[in-house]
């Protein structure tokens, strides 16, 4: 009889154990993307409502990189690979995007910032990289993220050594959005919407 109550609390502590695991699991995800988001570690830059107020006299070198996910028609660049500025001045950089292809395509970017110490300090105005984007077919587009380096940056102990921040994309496809679908499927039949 001792057999049996040791087999079931042995079962009972292993179910228990699964099921905190499987909890543990679920929960690191977005856990793990707000810790993200809340420190800059990571990569991950914050997000501004305007620049910066204060703006220091030591100047920051920004790379700029662009990638595709390899299932990605489009073709994606920087239109510059970097610039100097000053740390928190605003700064304005743009992207092309073009869509060789015949069909509508839409993309959505993923970014990071390296070094990961600097994360936190990058700070986004505005980004294409916020939304989805939708090329049409032969479409070039320019675009734009306005973005600064937070003059906090020069007291964090260890960021402050930072004198080169590299901002990179990475455009991969996505679904096309219900209204361009249904356009694009009706532009293959032929039919017209009235």
């Amino acid at each position: 009889m001792a057999q049996i109550d040791n087999t079931k609390r042995t079962a009972i502590t292993l179910v228990g154990v699964v099921i905190t695991m499987g909890a543990l699991a679920w929960a690191s995800v977005p856990f793990y993307d707000w810790f993200c988001r809340v420190t800059g570690f990571g990569g991950i830059t914050g997000v501004a409502e305007s620049g910066s107020d204060v703006i220091l006299d030591r100047t920051i070198k920004v790379r700029f990189d662009g990638s595709l996910d390899r299932n990605m028609p489009w073709q994606f660049k920087p239109m510059q690979r970097e610039m100097e500025m000053r740390i928190g001045e605003t700064g304005l950089a743009f992207y092309e995007a073009y869509n060789p292809t015949d069909r509508p395509v839409a993309g959505q970017a993923s970014y990071n910032v390296t070094p990961y110490e600097a994360g936190g300090f990058f700070e986004k105005i505005e980004c294409f990289c916020f939304t989805e984007q939708v090329l049409q077919p032969g479409e070039r587009v320019e675009m734009p993220v306005t973005f600064y380096v937070d003059p906090e940056i020069a007291t964090d102990r260890d960021a402050k050594y930072t004198h080169t921040i590299t901002l990179s994309y990475t455009f991969y496809e996505i679904d096309l959005p219900e209204a361009q679908a249904a356009l694009a499927q009706d532009a293959e039949t032929g039919r017209t919407i009235n």
